[in-house]
């Protein structure tokens, strides 16, 4: 992955785009990198939870719950993406996604993640999530039916006959990556129907949300490069189904559904693989490492796993539990428009905030016992992996049907995953994911 891409093939706007990512990501100051990553004993102004590495290495729990016991807006003034104020409890981060018109998520006054966009059209992607009112509102309008109770209701027969192909068709007794095997390919699956994408290229859409959603390498002058040609090698894809799609009749897939709407009919190029790139990793990450989590959450509390298998009952409520206790993306960040006081906090305008909903479902004040999975948790639907108010996942309901069907299936024929080697994290501060978790099928 860490290669340098041969430019031989690129055209002179592929070559103009690449070199003009290496000359902005080599002006970042990497020192910070050098330092000590953060742990429990890190004194405040020292902690920079920005760093994958807290993630990679699962180390970021006692990192969190200091800044939520001692600074819960706590202000970071030296990363590689610049001074950030760091929202790790629940109300916080409620408060100012409630407030979506002084604390903006637009792409031209920073975006939504930790790295900064820009107004420089070779860098910003525009999307309707990194866009403030009246935009968002129209575009997100466009999408929405493709995600409303009826039609949740009438994709769930498809769901469960993909998830019932895939799970009888996995060895038992045998080792296999259920990363792979299970959580890619169900998520792949049903983003190619979603977007009426060609079913055997599928597993394209996996290589272009791991690109798409790493942040870390998009400041890397070797992998910087490579994350934008294959973004635009998706955005080539979709562009040629696009164009079918506006010269065939409306149809119920996504494509369909935007290349026919007022709002998103004629998007410009980048709008368009931005919109695109946010419906693929959002549709990607959330539901597959969720998938993953269960796995892993077996393993990791047994009694709650013995729990789940005497009461099937508990399987939707354990499938926000799962969520919670996963938080699929680990940050949203927002721009104050002014100056404002949050909690006690002085917000300047331009500051960068970022909100850990990954820390504010640990939030002790909000769920008990926080670290630990309880499937009968009462509160479990309070979780914020999906984000809140106007910018709250558009596909939430699809997301948690999925992992439902997951569990509900795994039931029906008594299959319980045994992790049998090392998990592989994903190196990121915004996925927060596995890459590999290798397991052996037993049944109880």
């Amino acid at each position: 992955m860490a290669t340098q891409p041969d430019t031989d093939g690129m055209t002179a706007e592929q070559k103009y785009r690449a070199e003009f990512a290496r000359e902005w990501r080599e002006g970042i100051d990497r020192s910070t990198l050098e330092k000590p990553l953060a742990t429990a004993d890190t004194p405040l102004d020292e902690i920079d939870v920005s760093r994958p590495e807290l993630y990679a290495l699962d180390r970021w729990q006692p990192v969190f719950e200091k800044l939520r016991r001692e600074d819960p807006i706590h202000w970071c003034e030296d990363s590689v993406y610049g001074s950030f104020w760091s929202l790790t409890t629940y109300k916080p981060i409620v408060h100012v996604e409630a407030l979506p018109d002084l604390y903006s998520s637009d792409w031209r006054n920073g975006g939504f993640t930790i790295l900064d966009s820009t107004d420089d059209e070779e860098i910003a992607l525009p999307m309707f999530i990194g866009m403030d009112r009246p935009e968002h509102t129209a575009q997100r309008r466009t999408v929405s039916p493709a995600f409303t109770p009826s039609e949740i209701a009438r994709l769930e027969t498809n769901v469960r006959q993909r998830t019932e192909e895939l799970l009888d068709q996995l060895p038992r007794g045998e080792e296999f990556d259920w990363v792979d095997r299970v959580s890619i390919e169900l998520t792949t699956g049903m983003l190619a129907i979603l977007f009426g994408f060609p079913w055997e290229d599928r597993r394209k859409l996996t290589e272009w949300s791991d690109w798409m959603g790493d942040v870390v390498a998009a400041m890397d002058p070797e992998l910087g490069p490579i994350r934008m040609q294959k973004m635009w090698e998706a955005a080539a894809y979709f562009q040629e189904l696009w164009q079918q799609r506006k010269a065939s009749e409306p149809a119920p897939d996504l494509l369909s559904m935007m290349a026919h709407s007022d709002a998103l009919g004629d998007m410009t190029e980048r709008n368009f693989l931005g919109n695109i790139t946010l419906l693929i990793v959002g549709g990607n990450d959330t539901t597959r490492n969720t998938m993953s989590a269960y796995a892993y959450a077996l393993n990791q509390f047994p009694d709650e796993a013995r729990n789940l298998q005497d009461n099937p009952d508990l399987i939707p409520n354990a499938a926000q539990e799962l969520i919670r206790w996963q938080t699929p993306l680990s940050h949203m960040r927002r721009t104050a428009m002014e100056d404002a006081e949050l909690f006690g906090k002085q917000i300047r305008k331009g500051d960068k905030l970022v909100m850990w909903y990954i820390s504010a479902n640990r939030d002790e004040e909000v769920f008990e016992d926080a670290d630990r999975i309880r499937f009968d948790r009462e509160n479990a639907r309070r979780q914020l992996a999906f984000g809140y108010g106007i910018h709250r996942c558009v596909g939430a309901r699809l997301a948690e049907l999925q992992i439902r069907v997951l569990i509900e299936e795994m039931a029906k024929r008594r299959l319980k995953p045994e992790i049998t080697g090392e998990i592989e994290r994903v190196n990121s501060n915004f996925v927060h994911g596995y890459k590999k978790m290798p397991v052996r099928l037993s049944e109880y």
